[in-house]
């Protein structure tokens, strides 16, 4: 049984104020294209379809033309909803679909059958789990103590009765204890919402959603595919990926990927500001069509700098500065002596402490006269 595991699309996602729409419609044609190669006998969308549960209608005419495309394959097609979706819009028509071999999992209800498909080595049994909350699951089961998210998905899961002898996918959408974050995820305080591994012990294999790198947790067995795009600079050096997982006999489990190049990258990218303009640097490299992150070292503040980058960084996303302003973390505290400095000298004893440097001649004249002027009501 050969799987293409994706997941957290985020179709209509914004970054940086940036619209991703272009970029999603690009990747797409690219899953197709894997999928093409690869002839798997399923295809999983394991939650975050979405970026908001009520998405832009771009963003759902994205998604019902790649749902038609993957229908109109040889293969099923299984679809949770993650946090960012609503799972009740999710699933609207979702009976309608399941005869074009597209599956969509209705709102969570307390009780998951599993879809049934056959291989040569007998039947995978696959089971859908909607991202769910605590109080999402404890009104189904009320003998149960259910307090936590790890509560919450072994009651959800004892209540399937997982026959372990056949081999068993579980699609769910959950932080589990011991995957990297990115910052483009959403993050409860205090990690409220990890879940422990050990509730998927019945599972041969456990395709998830939510985290946006590609990783395994524990083991192969249970993994994140990550996203298809880069939503973050904290993302900038991921390779994203297709994951391809392939289930023969019971017990025997194989999992690789297929790397997916965006039409625009996102980079990070360090140094003076000419430095950074020279064309010997840039000349050659994708850095004036990708998505770029600029910090700049330069102790002066560059005029217009992000204008001016622009002409070369045709998609600059954001612009910082790392200097000695910049890295100074003193503290601006009540002092003994205030009382006898006068307002420049305080001015200046603030603007030291703001900035890491003295104010020049110059400046000291300038505020000199500002104050003057406030001293003597010309202001």
């Amino acid at each position: 049984m050969k799987i293409v595991h994706l997941s957290d699309l985020h179709l209509g996602k914004k970054v940086n104020e940036y619209s991703m729409i272009e970029d999603q419609k690009y990747i797409l044609k690219k899953i197709i294209s894997i999928i093409d190669d690869e002839k798997p006998d399923c295809v999983i969308l394991a939650g975050d379809i979405y970026d908001k549960s009520v998405p832009p209608t771009e963003a759902v005419d994205m998604f019902d033309d790649f749902l038609f495309r993957l229908s109109q394959k040889d293969l099923q097609v299984f679809v949770i909803s993650g946090n960012h979706d609503s799972p009740e819009r999710l699933a609207f028509g979702a009976r309608l679909m399941n005869a074009s071999g597209v599956h969509i999992s209705p709102v969570y209800d307390g009780n998951v059958q599993p879809i049934k498909l056959t291989d040569e080595y007998g039947t995978v049994n696959i089971y859908m789990l909607p991202f769910v909350k605590p109080a999402n699951v404890r009104r189904f089961f009320e003998d149960v103590e259910i307090n936590t998210y790890t509560d919450a998905l072994r009651a959800a899961i004892r209540q399937m009765n997982i026959d372990t002898a056949e081999r068993n996918v579980l699609i769910t959408h959950q932080f589990v204890t011991g995957a990297e974050r990115t910052e483009s995820e959403e993050i409860s305080v205090g990690g409220t919402d990890n879940v422990d591994a050990s509730v998927f012990d019945d599972f041969d294999y456990v395709a998830l959603g939510h985290i946006h790198r590609p990783q395994n947790v524990t083991s192969e067995r249970i993994r994140y595919c990550g996203t298809p795009l880069k939503y973050s600079f904290s993302e900038a050096k991921d390779q994203k990926s297709v994951t391809i997982a392939e289930l023969a006999e019971k017990g025997t489990l194989n999992v690789r990927t297929v790397p997916l190049v965006p039409v625009h990258d996102m980079v990070e990218l360090k140094g003076k500001y000419d430095e950074l303009t020279l064309k010997s640097f840039y000349d050659g490299t994708s850095y004036r069509e990708d998505y770029v992150h600029i910090t700049l070292t330069d102790e002066d503040d560059i005029p217009d700098a992000v204008s001016k980058l622009r002409t070369i960084y045709r998609n600059l996303m954001k612009l910082d500065y790392d200097n000695a302003r910049t890295r100074h973390t003193a503290v601006i505290s009540a002092d003994a002596g205030m009382d006898d400095k006068s307002p420049v000298e305080l001015f200046s004893d603030f603007y030291k402490l703001q900035n890491g440097v003295e104010m020049t001649d110059e400046q000291s004249e300038y505020i000199s006269g500002i104050i003057r002027d406030i001293w003597e009501g010309e202001i």
